[in-house]
């Protein structure tokens, strides 16, 4: 048995829950528990504040996580990250007033920045030789300037309707987060089986939400100049069709990159393309 902790509310939560689900590990009336252990996978379910989770993961307390990456680099970076999950992304900026005179780091010398992450905050400013007065705030760090608190804030920015709300405007961004898979250090050996278990379920299903499964019809003459065009895992799949002179292509291609490689298709001869969405991958 392996336990994992995720976040008792907020954004990741759901995710979290989801990413389970679509790994076949069911979990139920999670609602208002503190823990729940799944009735058809070796695992203990978690649920914690989310500033708590890299406490109990250096205590080996709980095996693994799914946690942001910022929490880490703020409160536990010496914490192992074996997955980045690709959910809940944002990113740690500096923000001041829109019509602040602060236009580059440089001016944050001798002035005061409100944040909720001290930690985070700091490090950046000893890497960049830049000497300012820090504020810890826990929640409504946006505020801080219009109430004369900091003259720049220290925030997690997601879409960045908080800053425009508050007639705030980026500076420059600190670090990239997304949410990801950590591992704690004291993991006793024999959970590892199971956990890389675990990791391959997620591994499969993260490869399908990227993926799309694809099939068309080609002129047999046309087969060589589309299959160099498909970024497949290994090769297509090459079945004649009962219109003489003609095959069925099936593949995989990258979600990232699916109108250029359709355009390309088509261009080279493909017609009848069908797009599918793919439940998982196995690798």
């Amino acid at each position: 048995m392996i336990k994992i902790a995720i976040q008792k509310s907020g954004r990741l939560n759901q995710y979290s829950l989801n990413l389970l689900k679509d790994c076949g590990i069911l979990i139920e009336n999670e609602k208002d528990q503190l823990k729940v252990v799944s009735r058809n996978f070796p695992v203990e379910v978690f649920f914690l504040r989310n500033s708590d989770i890299p406490k109990y993961i250096k205590d080996g307390v709980i095996d693994l996580a799914i946690i942001g990456e910022n929490l880490l680099f703020e409160k536990g970076n010496d914490i192992q990250i074996i997955e980045k999950l690709g959910f809940s992304k944002c990113k740690v900026s500096l923000a001041v007033p829109e019509k602040s005179n602060i236009s580059n780091l440089n001016d944050l010398n001798g002035k005061k920045i409100a944040t909720s992450y001290p930690n985070t905050l700091n490090s950046f400013l000893k890497k960049n030789n830049i000497k300012s007065e820090i504020h810890i705030i826990n929640g409504s760090v946006e505020i801080a300037p219009n109430i004369g608190l900091a003259n720049a804030i220290c925030d997690i920015v997601s879409s960045g309707n908080t800053l425009f709300k508050n007639n705030l405007k980026e500076l420059t961004t600190i670090l990239n987060s997304e949410a990801v898979l950590a591992i704690s250090p004291k993991v006793e050996s024999n959970k590892f089986e199971t956990i890389e278990k675990m990791r391959f379920r997620i591994k499969s299903v993260l490869s399908a939400k990227k993926s799309k499964y694809i099939l068309m019809n080609v002129p047999n003459e046309k087969i060589d100049n589309i299959r160099s065009i498909l970024p497949v895992l290994k090769s297509p799949t090459i079945m004649p069709l009962v219109k003489s002179g003609w095959s069925s292509v099936h593949s995989v291609i990258e979600d990232n990159s699916f109108w250029d490689v359709i355009d390309k298709l088509k261009d080279a001869g493909a017609e009848g393309i069908i797009v599918c969405p793919i439940e998982k991958i196995v690798l």
